[in-house]
C-alpha cells in the first residue's frame, strides 16, 4: 500500500475569516470546495491544506490541535517580510543548530504555523 499525500484539515468556527487569512496573508488559492459547502481545499505551490467548519459529528466547539504545521519554503526571510505585520507572532526568524532558519506565527484560530528554509552548510 502506498501513501500518496497527507493534507491537513483544520476546523474553524470562522470559515470566511480563515479563508481570508490563508488567502490574503499567506497567498493560498482555492483548489476546490466552497464557503457555502462548509469546506475548502487550498493550495500554494506544492503545499495543500483543507479547511472546514466545526464538525457536529465530533462535537467541536472550538478549534483544537496540539501540534503545529511545518511548511518548508524557498526563502523564509522573504515570507517573514510579507507576514510579520499581518499575523500574531510566536517567534521571529532564527537559525537553529539543526540546519533550518525558521519563524512561526498563529493563524486567526490559534493554529501554530512554522516556516523554515534549510541553511547552507558552509563547512
Amino acid at each position: 500500500m502506498t501513501f500518496r499525500r497527507l493534507t491537513p484539515m483544520l476546523r474553524t468556527p470562522d470559515l470566511p475569516g480563515t479563508l481570508a487569512f490563508y488567502r490574503d496573508v499567506l497567498g493560498f488559492d482555492i483548489a476546490s470546495g466552497a464557503l457555502e459547502h462548509g469546506w475548502l481545499a487550498l493550495h500554494r505551490d506544492s503545499a495543500e491544506l483543507m479547511l472546514s467548519g466545526l464538525n457536529d459529528h465530533e462535537g467541536d466547539t472550538a478549534p483544537g490541535f496540539t501540534g503545529s504545521l511545518y511548511l518548508e519554503v524557498a526563502d523564509v526571510d522573504a515570507l517573514w517580510d510579507t507576514v510579520r505585520d499581518r499575523a500574531r507572532i510566536c517567534y521571529t526568524p532564527e537559525t537553529f543548530a539543526y540546519g533550518m532558519r525558521e519563524f512561526a506565527v498563529y493563524d486567526n484560530n490559534g493554529y501554530l504555523l512554522q516556516f523554515g528554509t534549510p541553511v547552507a552548510d558552509d563547512t
